[in-house]
């Protein structure tokens, strides 16, 4: 079968996600199946240039999985014409100017988000990329989720009748440091390298919300930092300027209410690491990473309030599992694999900078409503 090669520069695969998920488990996963295969049959396989600052961490990677090229000089990748996707997983502070130079070369643009720190840079990176004629996308890993695909499935199939409400968490505890390492990056936690929960997670609400449920109207948020001392990567204390846990209301359009929380600082007792439990006039469902398990108008059971006598059957075992009905992959390779189609036969991909704009402008929006205590309204973006 045909083939021929894309050359991907990518930035950022040192640290953890850009490794694992991007380099590990979606580009290199996907050059040991053969490439992406395209609608005429011909493959795509991907070849990365590994970029980075540190040489010593870079050789070690490029010697691990046998790849030839990586470098510590952005410049140049940017100025190979062989190089035809420039993809971002670095610090959050780091990726606008970066994107601005990938574009100002001419590459399509993938990238890890928020796509900048603020939403005017997010817009400035749409609106130039849209001028050079560059196809971009944003990482938006959740909607791959088996669970959030099930629950998908359950959408268009009408299985909730009229959409009520979605409740979300999302969290886990993360270590401070001081006697059991951080699972987090130490940025995180400080507002002025740009860390916070909300600058984080809420891109990641906002096109769950816009691609299931519809597009964010209106928010009300309460952003904390619940732990204020923690502990770097060097074993020294530092100030906790950043939120570290969030707790948003978002009206979406017709009617539906969605609240989620989101905690660094939460001990989890759920199934899952995340969770949305969606109520309608047909049925709900509770979906999280892997699985999805719901309860349909006609067997729903009458719960009775009786604090003196013990709940005769666990509530949970009253839900029944959604099946996977197919094979499902992992989120991000699938979306590499919708990029890479997109870039060379100009495959659909909704995924694009204003989309991801969009979801820096909600962050903006929680923060702004959590400081002034108030509902914020979510304007139209227009570029």
């Amino acid at each position: 079968m045909d083939s021929h090669v894309l050359t991907i520069a990518m930035n950022g695969v040192t640290g953890r996600m850009g490794y694992r998920q991007h380099l590990l488990r979606s580009i290199l996963a996907i050059r040991e199946e053969g490439g992406v295969q395209l609608s005429d049959g011909t493959r795509v396989l991907p070849e990365p240039v590994l970029v980075g600052r540190n040489e010593r961490k870079l050789r070690e990677l490029a010697d691990r999985h046998s790849l030839n090229r990586w470098t510590t000089d952005l410049d140049e990748v940017l100025a190979d014409e062989s190089v035809s996707i420039y993809f971002d997983s670095q610090v959050t502070s780091a990726r606008e100017s970066a994107v601005l130079r990938a574009v100002k070369a001419g590459k399509h643009i993938y990238a890890e988000k928020p796509t900048a720190t603020s939403l005017e840079g997010a817009v400035e990176l749409a609106r130039v990329a849209r001028d050079a004629g560059v196809k971009t996308g944003v990482v938006q890993d959740k909607l791959f989720l088996p669970g959030l695909l099930k629950l998908k499935r359950l959408i268009d199939g009408g299985f909730f009748g009229r959409i009520l409400s979605v409740r979300g968490e999302f969290g886990y505890w993360v270590y401070e440091g001081d006697w059991q390492p951080a699972q987090r990056p130490s940025w995180n936690y400080r507002a002025e390298d740009g860390g916070g929960i909300i600058v984080d997670m809420f891109p990641h609400w906002h096109y769950v919300l816009e691609a299931l449920f519809g597009s964010v109207e209106a928010v009300t948020a309460k952003a904390v930092t619940h732990v204020d001392r923690r502990w770097d990567e060097q074993g020294k204390a530092y100030e906790a300027t950043a939120d570290d846990a969030a707790y948003g209301i978002f009206e979406l359009a017709g009617g539906v209410i969605a609240q989620i929380n989101s905690s660094w600082c939460v001990r989890v007792n759920r199934d899952e690491l995340v969770e949305f439990q969606v109520d309608g006039t047909e049925g709900s469902a509770v979906a999280g990473l892997r699985e999805c398990r719901v309860q349909h108008r006609a067997i729903t059971p009458k719960p009775v309030w009786n604090p003196d006598i013990a709940v005769p059957e666990p509530f949970r075992e009253q839900w029944q599992t959604v099946p996977d009905n197919a094979e499902l992959d992992n989120g991000f390779k699938v979306q590499w694999e919708q990029f890479i189609r997109h870039v060379v036969e100009d495959a659909p991909f909704p995924h694009d900078f204003l989309s991801g704009a969009r979801g820096v402008q909600l962050a903006e929006a929680g923060l702004l409503s959590s400081a002034e205590g108030r509902r914020v309204p979510i304007t139209e973006i227009r570029i």
